[in-house]
């Protein structure tokens, strides 16, 4: 029986993504999540919102499952696998997913004790599990944000698989990605967020996820060999022969040719995260179907922004969904005197973020509004927000340069 998780060392330090170094040797996996064999452990080590577990190798929207294989799932909507992606791994899981009605996170787990300031390749293998059909002719189609954070759920990087395309035979394909540790953070959380909403086409499978060390060569370096100083007597110094134009057979000088290691070329390479080009994941489509309308612009200094909602006026069941940077962060909470309270950590690696309000009812009293104080540095602003089915409400914070 193998173990769920496969460690030699384990991940992770706070790290800053680059392109892979092109000299780069990867060490065995320090790291290797394979989802075991029959019933495991659940991978995931928090609550998650949008996702519940189910012991079945066809899970429902919003289920995902730790299964060996799959068949005849939905009216054979979804490919058959008889197995895997691990190699020689009979019987052993992998992990399906079916997307959930609204974008979320279906993989969180905390990950301990990479070494610090080195580089490592972090890999997922993923396929889409619907076939090409008519009955779906406009599917939709996974896309997969994968992040690391710190324990205090500070955003250290995050990198986007772009959408996952349906094929006529399954395929597995691996995406990768390089980061660096540094040397202060021993602990990181791993969150996969899928950011399309559920439906039909939204439904994938995940199988080995690896980090592996990249060893960078040393380099080679010639030495001329020194040669005693003798001092002459001017009187017995010959003139210098003419330099040959070609050295004399077998005298030729030695040079070491350095030879670059070779590297697994990546199947995918992962879109990585531009710090200063803010990208984020693909908008749900309650975000590409409705205006989002800026309602703020706010500058601030960095820190910590500190958000409290609240319904404007008359309790009238108003409900709402909150998205920071596309990604669902709060789903149908209802509006009142209480404040539903966000905080966002502004800095350097993470300079522009925003948040966008969406009405999920009108409540008794149209339009769907409430008020937002926001606290950002020492400053403090009243935002007063109305969204409706045809419109959202956008606030946006950028650092001060």
């Amino acid at each position: 029986m193998r173990r769920l998780f496969f460690l030699s060392f384990i991940l992770l330090s706070a790290f800053q993504l680059r392109a892979q170094p092109n000299n780069c040797t990867f060490k065995q996996p320090a790291i290797t999540i394979h989802f075991g064999r029959g019933d495991v452990r659940d991978v995931n080590t928090e609550f998650l919102s949008n996702y519940r577990r189910l012991a079945t190798s066809c899970p429902v929207d919003g289920y995902y499952a730790y299964a060996a294989h799959t068949s005849n799932c939905f009216d054979d909507d979804w490919h058959t696998l008889a197995e895997d992606h691990t190699a020689g791994d009979v019987n052993g899981n992998m992990m399906l997913v079916n997307g959930a009605p609204n974008s979320g996170t279906f993989l969180r787990t905390t990950i301990n004790g990479l070494k610090g300031a080195t580089t490592y390749e972090f890999a997922a293998w993923l396929m889409n599990l619907c076939k090409p059909s008519d009955k779906c002719p406009f599917p939709l189609l996974p896309n997969i944000t994968i992040r690391l954070e710190t324990q205090e759920e500070k955003s250290i990087a995050q990198f986007v698989t772009g959408d996952l395309g349906r094929l006529e035979i399954p395929r597995w394909r691996q995406y990768r990605a390089i980061f660096t540790t540094p040397p202060s953070i021993t602990a990181l959380r791993l969150i996969l967020i899928d950011n399309a909403p559920g439906g039909c086409g939204n439904d994938f499978a995940l199988d080995d996820i690896t980090f592996r060390e990249c060893i960078m060569p040393a380099p080679v370096v010639t030495t001329t060999p020194k040669t005693s100083k003798v001092k002459k007597n001017p009187a017995t110094l010959k003139p210098a022969p003419k330099k040959a134009t070609q050295a004399p057979a077998g005298r030729e000088g030695k040079i070491s040719q350095v030879v670059k290691p070779k590297t697994d070329s990546p199947s995918n390479s992962i879109s990585v995260l531009n710090r200063k080009t803010p990208v984020f994941p693909r908008p749900p489509l309650v975000l590409t179907t409705r205006t989002n309308a800026l309602v703020k612009q706010i500058e601030t200094v960095a820190g910590e922004i500190r958000i409290e909602l609240y319904d404007n006026g008359e309790i009238d069941g108003d409900t709402v969904s909150i998205y920071h940077n596309n990604v669902l962060i709060k789903s149908h909470v209802r509006l009142s005197e209480k404040p539903i309270s966000l905080r966002i950590a502004i800095d350097t690696a993470q300079p522009h973020h925003e948040l966008i309000m969406v009405a999920n009812n009108l409540g008794s009293i149209p339009p769907n509004t409430s008020v937002m104080i926001i606290t950002a540095g020492t400053a403090r602003y009243q935002v007063f927000i109305s969204s409706t089915e045809q419109k959202n409400a956008k606030v946006v914070f950028d650092l001060k340069r």
